[in-house]
């Protein structure tokens, strides 16, 4: 039996691609800015509907530069119902983690939360859009104003996804995307910085190039993460499809929705009205005692039969060794992360899957 994960990336035409790659050949000019990577740059902020984008080897890279150009020191609030990148780039870059409790209903960080967490060492905030699913903008902000803290979004998630008909990137100070592999959109590794501030913007670019200001200057501390022109070039290609892959996921999502809405104990994302999503994930919650198994009852069962789903995100990332000396990492702090992160499980979903996997799919959520 054919084995079916979560997700899988979305690549046009090896033939498509080819032309890009003689180019390449021809100039041997592999990085460092070149033609593609100063092409897709404008490509990407004119698609994204967004000011300045500065490209980036990977997202964590970007994570690690957005928050060394915002020159935070000291505390920063952010979820635990995350991947590890997000806490891992805010200790990497020496600051203190703390954990704020997520909203039950969009499982983003919860703003009716964060103001007790705030000390006078709390220099920024780095909420996530999980899923896609954009946090709080207005409350955020607000809190933010008040406490003159930077806001930077941790948006791997969220590429394409408007709210109020803008990109959900032109809220905070920062916000970072992933084209990993496994997102709605990839350029097989890569990520991006992306702000309204053009001086902003200038200091990133010199940041992810070790801080070279000319041959023989270097302002700072800097580091090595620069898109290639590989990557570049791949994600110029990917421009063309990006709309396509999101409405063949929509329908997908869509299917789930009708298939599995009667399912006792089957629990979706609200999904609102001023948003326009990329569908890139299809999170579920499971209520045992309505369900009947466990979320991991079922993620085995799945299993079983060549399914792999995720737990997305398992085990919580307060609950991690690394990190489970933190005060605010106590699981009395975060009932509902803690939950939220026994009960959830993403089915597969990417623009390729086909109606026969899915029904299969649904087959055994239903018979179990």
């Amino acid at each position: 039996m054919k084995k079916t994960y979560v997700t899988q990336p979305s690549l046009p035409d090896l033939e498509e691609f080819v032309p890009y790659l003689e180019r390449i050949w021809e100039s041997k000019n592999l990085t460092n800015n070149g033609d593609f990577h100063k092409e897709f740059e404008r490509m990407l902020a004119e698609c994204l509907g967004v000011k300045y984008v500065s490209l980036f080897c990977n997202g964590t890279i970007a994570l690690l530069t957005g928050l060394r150009a915002l020159e935070i020191e000291g505390e920063v609030i952010s979820t635990p119902f995350t991947f590890v990148a997000t806490t891992h780039a805010i200790k990497w870059a020496g600051l203190t983690p703390v954990f704020c409790d997520i909203d039950p209903i969009t499982y983003n960080i919860n703003p009716d939360k964060i103001e007790e967490l705030i000390t006078e060492k709390t220099k920024a905030i780095m909420p996530v859009h999980v899923y896609g699913n954009p946090c709080d903008i207005d409350r955020i902000q607000q809190i933010a104003d008040k406490y003159n803290l930077k806001v930077f979004y941790d948006a791997a998630h969220a590429f394409g996804v408007k709210i109020r008909n803008t990109s959900i990137c032109n809220f905070g100070d920062l916000s970072m995307l992933s084209f990993h592999a496994t997102k709605i959109f990839n350029t097989f590794e890569g990520g991006a910085l992306v702000t309204d501030n053009y001086e902003l913007k200038q200091k990133i670019d010199k940041l992810k190039n070790f801080a070279f200001e000319d041959e023989v200057t270097i302002s700072g501390l800097g580091i090595n993460g620069k898109m290639n022109e590989f990557q570049a070039a791949l994600g110029l290609l990917q421009l063309k499809y990006i709309k396509n892959n999101i409405k063949k996921n929509k329908s997908i999502s869509k299917y789930y929705r009708e298939e599995l809405k009667s399912v006792p104990g089957i629990m979706f994302l609200k999904e609102n009205e001023d948003v326009e999503y990329n569908y890139s994930y299809f999170p579920i919650l499971i209520n045992k005692n309505e369900y009947g198994l466990s979320r991991d009852d079922l993620y085995y069962k799945l299993t079983e039969n060549n399914i792999f789903a995720r737990r997305y995100f398992f085990p919580l990332i307060s609950n991690l060794k690394l990190y489970q000396d933190y005060q605010s990492a106590q699981k009395k702090l975060l009932p509902v992360s803690n939950r939220i992160s026994e009960q959830v499980l993403c089915l597969p979903i990417y623009p390729d899957l086909e109606r026969e996997t899915q029904n299969r799919i649904i087959k055994i959520v239903k018979e179990y």
